[in-house]
């Protein structure tokens, strides 16, 4: 069957089309994308205003639209950070309801982390071992660890890229302590949660999901895009932590000049790699491995699931 699931992050509205059945791995046939950046549109009271919940409820429609044309049987519509902490999330919920008939699913932090951890054990396998998972979003950091499918631990923390920037770091380029009150403010963060993941021992395999993790991926030497999924991507604190301060310096159009960082995720890169070097060493990560999927394809992967057999 061919699924659609559209995902209204922090970032992106995102419909991903893919041709899915049980015990093969879904395959990507239409990719729709438009960048709304959701959590930069907060007012001082924490809504979505006006012009974004317009914004918002044109670019489902259009999305929709794009999964009929696809021939999609199904669209699994869901949202994360930006509309589960607006202060006007109800108000935004039935609007997008009233105008386009889709009922968003707004996930908890913490299943986000699970369905991005269930993708991750999925692509990578048992073999594995035990997962540390890793991911940084336009809203929020998900982590998680365990041996299973089902993690034994999950956080979520409001230090998402998008969020960090819009609300820490208002110069182009920061001041430089903008970006030391930030970084103090990150770890401070992340450490808090350090013990509950720690009592359960090393993890055998680290990974990393999400456009952050891949960008800085890119910049520091791992394959272009290009190249393929199946091409293994790789990150080290070592050279994460020779860029720190060549990013802190660059305007965001100095950044979008790096392979493999567009446009509209420059401004985010260095709150970016803030959280991302501040996550390897608190929890003692030299190395991580990138993983193409990551929370749509567990939004997938656990509908397909729970589907009868006759359904798929």
């Amino acid at each position: 069957m061919r699924l659609g699931v559209l995902d209204v992050g922090s970032n992106t509205v995102h419909l991903l089309a893919v041709d899915a059945h049980r015990g093969a791995r879904p395959l990507p046939a239409h990719s729709h994308k438009t960048e709304l950046r959701l959590a930069e549109l907060l007012d001082a009271d924490g809504a979505i205003g006006p012009e974004g919940v317009e914004r918002l409820v044109a670019t489902i429609a259009e999305a929709l639209v794009a999964a009929e044309d696809k021939g999609c049987e199904a669209v699994l519509s869901f949202a994360t950070s930006a509309v589960r902490e607006a202060s006007n999330a109800d108000h935004v919920l039935a609007r997008v309801k009233e105008e386009t008939d889709v009922d968003l699913h707004v996930l908890t932090g913490d299943e986000e982390a699970r369905l991005t951890f269930l993708a991750a054990r999925r692509w990578f396998g048992w073999s594995a071992g035990k997962l540390l998972v890793l991911d940084i979003g336009g809203g929020s950091l998900e982590i998680a660890y365990g041996i299973d499918e089902e993690p034994d631990a999950v956080v979520s923390l409001p230090l998402g890229a998008g969020r960090l920037t819009a609300g820490w770091l208002p110069g182009d380029p920061p001041d430089p302590q903008d970006v030391r009150a930030l970084r103090r403010h990150v770890r401070a963060q992340i450490a808090r949660t350090v013990g509950e993941f720690t009592r359960f021992g090393e993890p055998d395999h680290v990974v990393a999901t999400s456009k952050t993790f891949r960008q800085l991926a890119r910049i520091t030497g791992a394959a272009r895009s290009a190249e393929g999924l199946y091409v293994q991507r790789g990150l080290t604190r070592k050279s994460l932590g020779e860029w720190v301060p060549k990013l802190t310096t660059m305007t965001a159009a100095r950044r979008a000049e790096l392979p493999g960082v567009s446009e509209g995720r420059a401004p985010q890169l260095l709150a970016g790699v803030l959280v991302a070097e501040a996550v390897m060493e608190l929890f003692g990560v030299d190395e991580l491995e990138i993983c193409p999927w990551a929370l749509r394809e567990g939004v997938i992967l656990r509908r397909l699931d729970q589907l009868p057999t006759t359904e798929v």
